[in-house]
């Protein structure tokens, strides 16, 4: 059972990071076996690998048999020894601690930043197949790559087995990468080799925090986490909904805080109404509708037929249901609008047919590794005749009366564009995508830094 940990830095750095030295070998007693830790010859980078040699024996050892169940070899005979599971958690929490911790007496600094990271997986085994692999790991922002192992390479007519060589690349800090193995390997047999109670419900929320509560399929992680525990598994969703309500509100407060005296969102509204209005748009989808403040005006407009809202978040699309007030719609107009629960990053068969789609103030919530991902989406599948975006102007921040140098606007903002750099990057995507694009500025224009929120509207 091997997991690898690649990164461009040197071994040396490496070490210091996971806080073991490079030039030898580390080797730790664990309850079902020993963990070692080596770093390979790498001329691209540093890399450490973690090897768990999981005795059979020891599985065994002390465990009470049922009433009935003989002493037979078969009890020895498992897939364990080889296949990443639950143990991958434990070895990671007893060799890696301090690492998961993101904590570096020597070099802090180092610890903090976020470095480009490869890890494979050999082998995992994942009840579910490749999909659910891509599902539990893509969302996170990582380049997903699966090899299927066959069951047999001598009786190919046999098939492929349930185990998976994965390969996961991204951009995080180290202490976010191994936080997201923790939690995330375990769940892909569903399985656990100790016995799952409340407790396990804390280390889920604890190594979950500031992620777990926004992935799109975190019902599922903690399904397969938690060993399908109904009552525990409900009590951890209670809890990352409360936990999500309460962070997506204080940061929609910050944010607000900042762009309130210019009245901004209204001003959002208002300009992305009128581009479709003009157009003439008939379909609309709002992507990352959020709270659905656009689909509520969309609703009051007769001329839109067909609207569509669209959000990764179930508990914004919740509120979004509240602030349409379908109480108090006509059945007719009901059946018009649709919330949906879906991610920007693949492709989606309910995203085709719009006269217009509309991101407004989303793309800058998106790890720019993820763009490229959004650009196929939206304008190579989904291809609405007009795409309407909305995105914070960087170089106006510097107005905002106590606004740090270098900060950006909300804490969930991964980037904010300058005019350039949002122009560079929406007229490369336009041509690409047969689009034409035109830029149109979002409240009042000061003559040195632009207005303060940007729009580009793609038009086929």
């Amino acid at each position: 059972m091997l997991l690898s940990l690649h990164s461009p830095l040197p071994a040396s750095d490496l070490g210091y990071l996971l806080h073991k030295n490079p030039a030898r070998l580390h080797s730790f007693d664990l309850s079902f076996g020993r963990a070692h830790v080596f770093y390979p010859r790498n001329e691209r980078g540093g890399e450490a690998v973690l090897m768990l040699d999981v005795d059979s024996v020891d599985l065994v050892r002390g465990r009470k048999r049922s009433a009935g169940e003989a002493a037979s070899l078969r009890q020895y005979v498992n897939d364990r020894p080889y296949a990443t599971t639950s143990f991958i958690s434990v070895a990671l929490s007893k060799v890696f601690g301090t690492a998961m911790s993101g904590k570096s007496k020597e070099r802090q600094e180092l610890a903090d930043q976020a470095q480009d990271w490869t890890a494979k997986i050999t082998a995992a085994g994942c009840r579910g197949g490749s999909a659910i692999i891509e599902r539990i790991f893509a969302p996170l922002g990582y380049e997903v790559a699966v090899e299927a192992h066959p069951l047999d390479p001598s009786f190919p007519e046999w098939g492929e087995s349930t185990h998976f060589t994965v390969t996961l690349r991204g951009r995080r800090t180290l202490r976010e990468l191994l936080a997201h193995l923790y939690v995330l390997l375990p769940t892909l047999d569903a399985d656990k080799h100790y016995w799952v109670g409340q407790d396990e419900v804390d280390k889920l929320l604890r190594k979950g925090e500031g992620w777990l509560a926004d992935h799109p399929d975190k019902a599922l992680i903690a399904r397969r986490y938690l060993a399908r525990s109904r009552s525990l598994v409900r009590e951890a969703l209670e809890r990352l909904s409360d936990d999500a309500e309460t962070e997506e509100t204080d940061k929609t407060d910050q944010e607000e805080a900042v762009e309130r005296p210019l009245r901004l969102w209204e001003r959002r509204l208002a300009a992305v109404l009128e581009v479709l209005r003009k157009k003439d748009a008939r379909s609309v989808a709002d992507l990352g509708c959020g709270e659905g403040k656009l689909v509520r005006e969309l609703i009051q407009d007769r001329s839109f037929e067909r609207i569509l809202g669209m959000d990764v978040s179930w508990r914004s699309l919740e509120r979004a249901q509240r602030r349409m007030r379908p109480d108090r719609m006509p059945e007719a107009r009901l059946e018009q609008v649709e919330l949906v629960q879906g991610s920007l990053l693949y492709r989606d068969k309910r995203l085709e047919g719009f006269d217009a789609a509309v991101l407004a103030e989303v793309v800058e919530h998106l790890d720019p590794p993820r763009l490229e991902a959004l650009e196929r989406t939206l304008f190579q599948y989904a291809q609405p005749k007009t795409v309407v975006m909305t995105t914070p102007n960087a170089e106006y921040n510097v107005r905002f009366e106590g606004m740090a140098q270098g900060a950006m606007r909300h804490p969930d903002h991964r980037f904010e564009w300058t005019r350039a750099e949002f122009q560079s990057w929406a007229s490369r995507v336009a041509s690409a995508s047969g689009y034409e694009v035109r830029f149109l500025p979002v409240g009042d224009e000061d003559p040195e830094v632009g207005a303060p929120t940007q729009m580009g509207v793609f038009e086929r």
